[in-house]
């Protein structure tokens, strides 16, 4: 196990060295070890008493060298220049033998010189949240950070309510936002913004050097990689609330959970964020909010591109997430002999579940299984003569397939989760959490890890969410 410290070393003007500040009775509550494995961080970091001398010690591995980042961010369509870790500190970056790269990052740390008015820390529910969420989204294929562990406390924290304090690390690629780039070239420091392109070149897109012009390559792959993330989102049901510039990453991962949802009744407007009064982050919006974040970033790389370089990368977006998107939504259906008219029913089908409010996951895991009759899925919706004429479609297009039925219904299985993150599972997770029991979360990070397999014996984990558990407010507020 090798750490390093590259971001804090070289870019010394972009960060304050900080120290953790530690929380009142800390207990490690939950530990990643599968991930940990990955990392190939010593074992003895799954022990609490290791892992808090590491993290609270002046002298531990986890804080000597810990930094704040400074960064902006366009927030609902608004730059604001006053942004960075504002509870959270960049620990270290774990090279592994293969040579990966994976910061270690702490959320709820204390104050930093960019809490502004906060208190710098983070609550048990929201790391619970993104504990669950990053698992959740990684086992299911859609890229994202990961969490490592969470530390509970009784310290107490102020937000709606009285809560309690509590930490999580993460580990990512690096945690370079569209924000950082942006707010070096907003506040025209070019020097600073210069050291940062540096950086990201030499550390994380090293084979963009190889290129004619680095900066291009490296707009291209961000483009991209944005493009595949909003496609697994859109074909998975995924809707992450707080879109802002800030909480995007370079490396197209998802990043930053707040008040994100799953689809539970198909609804292509749904706001998971009730603070998102406009619906600018409403689940049919992400796709065009990613490029309006794009162009944002795009800004930051004029001083090294003309505008129409900029332009041509940045006309690979809808492209490259049309034909991902519709990829993924063919093999959903089972679909692998592509067709002109598969969109139109692919369209056909999510129309006819958002009018008769039909639960996304659920139905997409009903086309699965291959003996169903054509009155058994009728029986799903309520507009029967509709769902009957779709299926009927459906069925010839089907015959078009060379894959036999036992074959197909495998591999769609293998893209339609049966168990997904709903918001009232988590909440019922972390209600138990809040009393001291973490069993349950336990239970559903087991349940999530193999979201497309039929586990038997968790059958109550896919069930439609109970009356109390639709439609669930969810605030940005950590």
């Amino acid at each position: 196990m090798h750490f390093d410290h590259s971001y804090a070393k070289n870019l010394t003007a972009l960060v304050t060295p900080m120290t953790v500040s530690p929380l009142s009775e800390p207990q490690l509550q939950l530990y990643n070890q599968p991930l940990a494995e990955q990392l190939e961080l010593d074992p003895s970091f799954s022990e609490q008493s290791h892992l808090f001398t590491q993290l609270f010690s002046s002298q531990g591995a986890l804080n000597q060298h810990a930094v704040a980042q400074k960064y902006g961010g366009h927030q609902f369509g608004g730059w604001n220049p006053e942004l960075g870790d504002g509870r959270g500190l960049l620990l270290a970056e774990v090279v592994t033998h293969a040579g990966q790269r994976w910061d270690l990052h702490l959320k709820g740390a204390g104050k930093t010189p960019y809490s502004r008015f906060g208190d710098g820390r983070a609550v048990l529910r929201s790391t619970i949240r993104e504990y669950l969420a990053s698992e959740a989204l990684h086992h299911l294929g859609i890229p994202t950070s990961r969490a490592l562990c969470l530390v509970s406390s009784s310290e107490p924290v102020y937000r709606e309510k009285q809560e309690t304090g509590a930490m999580l690390i993460r580990a990512c690629q690096s945690h370079l936002r569209f924000g950082h780039f942006e707010y070096f070239y907003h506040s025209k420091q070019l020097d600073k913004l210069d050291a940062l392109f540096e950086y990201a070149l030499q550390y994380h897109f090293s084979a963009c050097r190889e290129h004619a012009n680095p900066h291009q390559e490296m707009l291209r792959q961000v483009v991209l990689s944005t493009a595949d993330m909003i496609a697994k989102w859109q074909s998975f049901g995924f809707c992450h609330g707080v879109m802002n510039s800030d909480n995007m990453s370079i490396h197209g991962i998802t990043f930053d959970f707040g008040p994100y949802a799953f689809l539970d009744n198909f609804d292509s407007q749904y706001i998971c964020n009730h603070s998102d009064h406009g619906g600018r982050y409403a689940y049919d919006q992400q796709p065009g909010v990613a490029l309006w974040n794009l162009n944002a970033l795009a800004h930051s790389f004029t001083p090294y591109l003309s505008i129409d370089e900029i332009k041509h990368v940045l006309a690979e977006y809808e492209p490259r997430l049309l034909d991902q998107y519709a990829s993924l939504m063919r093999l959903k259906l089972g679909l692998h002999q592509p067709q002109e008219d598969d969109l139109e029913l692919v369209n056909g089908w999510l129309s006819m579940l958002e009018q008769d409010k039909r639960d996304f996951s659920q139905s997409f895991r009903l086309l699965c299984n291959q003996a169903i009759s054509e009155n058994q899925f009728v029986d799903h919706f309520i507009d029967r003569q509709r769902a009957k004429d779709w299926f009927v479609q459906y069925r010839s297009r089907l015959a078009i397939e060379t894959l036999s039925a036992e074959s197909r219904q495998l591999q769609m299985q293998q893209v339609n989760p049966k168990y997904i993150l709903r918001n009232y599972l988590a909440q019922i997770a972390i209600d138990r959490a809040e009393e001291g029991d973490f069993s349950e979360c336990e239970q559903l990070l087991k349940v999530l890890a193999n979201p497309f397999d039929e586990q038997n014996n968790f059958q109550s984990y896919a069930a439609t969410p109970p009356s109390w558990g639709q439609d669930m407010e969810i605030s940005c507020s950590s």
